[in-house]
Parts: C-alpha cells; sequence; structure tokens
C-alpha cells in the first residue's frame, strides 16, 4: 500500500487524511506547527505520523496538497524539489483570495485564463499535479451519502498520475471525471465559487456536483 504525504493541517488535510487512514495507507501531515496536530494525532492512535512540509512530501509516494492558495506557492517552496520528483501531487486547493465574498461570491486572485494549479504545475515542473476534491466540502468528501455517486472533476497533464488519483476519487466513493490536460483548472476551480454561493447566502453546505450524460 502507497504512502500518502499530505500537506496541510486544517479540515481538509485531516478528512482526506482520515479516508486514507480508513483504507488502509501509511499517513503522514506536513505542517509548520506540529502543535496543531497533537490532539487530532492521538485521536488517531498515534496511526498517523507528523512532519514537516519536506519530509511530508519525502515520506509519500503520492502527495495531496491541502492548504489554503494563498500560501500553496509559499508552502511548495519549502519541499526539496527532489523529495516531489515524478510524484503525483493531488492538487485540492483554490485560488480563494483573502477579500471577503461578494454576496455569496468568493472572490478569487486567479483570472479565467489562467488556475492556481496551472502556476504551481510551472513552478514545480518535477512533480505531477492533478487536481482533485476542489470542488465539494470536507463534509461530503469521503464516502458521500447521496443516492448515486456524485462526480469528482479531476485534471492533469499526466495520465499515469490521473490514473492514481482517479482510484483515489472511486476509493472515497466518488463517480471520475476527467477534464483532460491543466488548463481545465480554469474551469475546475471556479466551481468552488459555485459550490459555496447556497453556503453563504442559506447556510447550505452539503450538496456536490453531479455530471448527467
Amino acid at each position: 500500500m502507497k504512502k500518502i504525504g499530505i500537506l496541510g493541517s486544517g479540515i481538509v488535510a485531516k478528512t482526506l487524511g482520515d479516508g486514507f487512514l480508513q483504507n488502509g495507507y501509511s499517513v503522514m501531515l506536513g505542517t509548520r506547527d506540529a502543535s496543531k496536530l497533537t490532539d487530532w494525532q492521538a485521536e488517531k492512535g498515534g496511526k498517523v505520523e507528523i512532519g514537516s512540509f519536506d519530509e511530508t512530501a519525502a515520506f509519500g509516494d503520492i502527495v495531496v496538497l491541502a492548504v489554503k492558495g494563498t500560501v500553496a506557492g509559499v508552502v511548495l517552496k519549502q519541499v526539496n524539489p527532489d523529495h516531489l520528483k515524478g510524484k503525483t501531487v493531488m492538487d485540492a486547493t483554490n485560488p480563494i483570495s483573502d477579500s471577503a465574498p461578494e454576496n455569496g461570491v468568493l472572490r478569487f486572485f486567479t483570472d479565467q485564463n489562467g488556475s492556481l494549479m496551472e502556476t504551481l504545475q510551472k513552478e514545480n515542473p518535477q512533480a505531477h499535479f492533478v487536481k482533485g476534491f476542489s470542488s465539494v466540502g470536507s463534509a461530503r468528501m469521503i464516502n458521500p451519502p447521496f443516492d448515486s455517486k456524485p462526480s469528482m472533476f479531476i485534471c492533469g497533464n499526466d495520465e499515469s498520475a490521473k490514473k492514481e488519483v482517479a482510484a483515489i476519487v472511486e476509493m472515497f466513493g466518488w463517480e471520475v471525471e476527467d477534464m483532460g490536460s491543466a488548463e481545465a483548472a480554469r474551469a475546475i476551480e471556479p466551481l468552488c465559487m459555485l459550490w459555496c454561493i447556497p453556503g453563504f447566502l442559506h447556510n447550505q453546505w452539503t450538496h456536490a456536483y453531479k455530471l448527467l450524460k
């Protein structure tokens, strides 16, 4: 079973970490402040390891990026490039700015002709980025309790990396929708905006997308 290195210590990182642990993976979470994860690690009976961002990237056969979009590039700069070389990086980030939403609509620091994942891929060409789990809230990421499997949109430039992420998506109870190359992140990342509108306006945070064919 492959080892998973998750860069992040927030709710998304913990939720995905739980999902991997439940499926028998070895998991390490990377953080700047290990004390943030002390209680969570204890809850897991010590089954999850905690390390620096660099240690976590080195640990993982697959790396998951689960930090705020505003710091994603900074976090990756703390990782030795060799520790990402040839690895799949499942990118769950979104380019959400620190500005307040406008009438329930998030503000992004990217424009429609670019995406955060494309930027991260260009800055880290040794890794294989695949967008995934960026268009749903953490409460429904693992085994979502819907009448049918919801759709998880992925994209990336490396076919082998997308197959690895697709297997994770299916393991977590989702239907994979491969949208193609990294440029498709320009369309996938804004789905976060649309997903959040019912939450901000009506306190509805438990929905997901389904692509009907």
